[in-house]
C-alpha cells in the first residue's frame, strides 16, 4: 500500500462501506432477479404462436336478436372502426375479409380421401408474423399458403378421426400433405382448382387464414362483386394486452374477444408485478448509491487538509483520488458479483417449476448482465463524484 493510501484511508469507516455493500446487493438482486424472472416467465404466453403475436386482439360484435335481424348487423361501420382507432391502447386496426364464394378442400393420402367445405379469411399482412417468401401470393400462382387454427387439427384428431376410423395426423405430417382446393362462384359458373399448402398453425386465430393478396384476387374473380366492405371481425394491435381499459371498452360497446383471454391478462399482470419489483429494487439501489457517496464525502471532508496539501506538493488528481476510487470500485464490484450469484441461485429454485408449466428453457444471462450493467453505472457515477470532490479540495 502506498504512502498516500495509508494517509488518506486512515479515517475510513468499514461499517459504512459494509452498509453500502449490503444495501447495494439487495437492490441489485431485486432488480436483476425481477428481470430474469420476467424473461423466463413471459415465454409461457408469447411462444405458443409463431404467426400471430400476443399483442394482437381479435374482436367481434356479440350476436343478438337485434343485430342478427335488424339493420345494424354484425359488421363494423367506418365510424365504429374510427372510434376504436382513437383509443389510447390501440396501435393499429385491421379488418377480416371473408371469401365471397364457396371453398371445397380434399385430401388424398394412402388411398383414403377426405373432403369438406371450408371458408377462408384474411387480415392485413403486417398482422401476420411470417416472411414474405412464405406468406405471399401472386396472380398465376398454383399454390396458396394457408394458416389454420390448432383447434381445428385437435378436433379432427380427437373427434372426427377416432369416430371415423381415420389415422390421427401431427402438425408436421399435415403440413406435408397436399391439399386440393376447388373454388366455386355462388352461381357455379366459375371454378378455380388450386393447391393449398399449410405453412403454420395458430392458437390465437380460430379461422383458416390466407394471404390478403390471394383474397383480393379470388374475390374479384369468383365473388359476387357486391362491394360489401364491412368486416365482421377486427384484429387490433394493442399496447398493453390485458389492460383493464380494454375490457371496459369492450363491455360498454357489446364487443367480445376471440381466442384465449387468460394469456393476455396474465402477461399484463406479469408486466405490472415486474414493474413494481424493479421499482422497489431501483429505490434500494439508489439509496445505496447515496450511502456510498455520503461515506466518501464525509471521509474526504475529514481529510480535506491532507488532500489540499498533497495537491499543493504536486501530486496529480488521479493519484490523490485513487485510494477512494479503489474503495468505490471494490465495494461496488463485490456487491455486483454477490447479486449475480444471487440471481443464479434464485433461478435454480424456480426454473424447474416454470419449465414444467411449459416455459422455454432460456439462460441466466439477462439477470447477470443487468446486475453487472447497473454495477458499472454505479461505479462510473461514484468515481466521477469522488474526483470532483478531490478537485474541489484544491480550492
Amino acid at each position: 500500500m502506498s504512502l498516500i493510501s495509508k494517509l488518506l484511508r486512515k479515517n475510513t469507516s468499514l461499517a459504512r462501506i459494509a452498509g453500502f455493500v449490503l444495501s447495494n446487493f439487495i437492490g441489485l438482486a431485486i432488480i436483476s432477479g425481477g428481470v430474469q424472472f420476467y424473461e423466463d416467465a413471459r415465454s409461457l404466453w408469447t411462444s405458443d404462436d409463431s404467426f400471430v403475436k400476443s399483442d394482437f386482439l381479435v374482436i367481434n360484435k356479440k350476436v343478438t336478436a337485434s343485430n342478427l335481424w335488424g339493420d345494424s348487423g354484425t359488421g363494423f361501420t367506418d365510424s365504429e372502426i374510427a372510434d376504436i382507432r382513437r383509443q389510447p391502447w390501440v396501435r393499429k386496426v385491421g379488418g377480416f375479409t371473408s371469401t365471397d364464394y364457396s371453398v371445397k378442400a380434399s385430401v388424398d393420402q394412402g388411398g383414403r380421401g377426405l373432403s369438406t367445405m371450408l371458408f377462408f379469411e384474411s387480415v392485413p399482412d403486417d398482422f401476420v408474423d411470417a416472411g414474405k417468401d412464405e406468406w405471399n401470393f401472386r396472380e398465376g400462382d398454383a399454390v396458396v399458403p394457408v394458416v389454420i387454427s390448432k383447434d381445428y387439427l385437435a378436433l379432427y384428431n380427437f373427434g372426427f378421426a377416432s369416430s371415423a376410423g381415420l389415422p390421427q395426423i401431427s402438425e408436421n405430417i399435415m403440413s406435408s400433405v397436399p391439399l386440393t382446393l376447388v373454388l366455386t362462384s355462388e352461381d357455379g359458373s366459375r371454378t378455380r382448382r388450386m393447391q393449398g399448402r399449410i405453412v403454420g398453425y395458430s392458437s390465437r386465430l380460430n379461422t383458416i387464414l390466407v394471404p390478403e393478396s390471394f383474397m383480393r384476387w379470388s374475390n374479384s374473380v369468383l365473388g359476387r362483386g357486391n362491394g360489401d366492405s364491412s368486416p365482421s371481425r377486427l384484429i387490433i394491435d394493442v399496447s398493453s394486452p390485458g389492460d383493464v381499459a380494454i375490457k371496459e371498452y369492450l363491455e360498454s360497446h357489446d364487443l367480445e374477444t376471440a381466442g384465449d383471454k387468460s394469456g393476455s391478462s396474465a402477461s399484463f399482470l406479469l408486466k405490472i408485478v415486474t414493474g413494481i419489483v424493479l421499482g422497489v429494487g431501483g429505490v434500494i439501489t439508489l439509496l445505496s448509491f447515496f450511502i456510498l457517496l455520503l461515506s466518501m464525502s464525509l471521509l474526504m471532508e475529514k481529510n480535506r487538509d491532507k488532500l489540499h496539501s498533497l495537491l499543493m506538493l504536486g501530486f496529480t488528481l488521479s493519484s490523490v483520488a485513487s485510494p477512494y476510487v479503489r474503495i468505490v470500485v471494490t465495494a461496488s464490484l463485490f456487491a455486483g458479483v454477490l447479486a449475480a450469484g444471487g440471481v443464479c441461485l434464485l433461478r435454480s429454485a424456480y426454473i424447474g417449476d416454470l419449465t414444467g408449466l411449459g416455459a422455454g428453457s432460456g439462460n441466466v444471462l439477462p439477470g447477470v448482465v443487468t446486475a453487472m450493467a447497473l454495477t458499472a453505472v454505479i461505479i462510473i457515477f461514484n468515481v466521477f463524484a469522488v474526483k470532483r470532490k478531490v478537485k474541489d479540495s484544491w480550492r
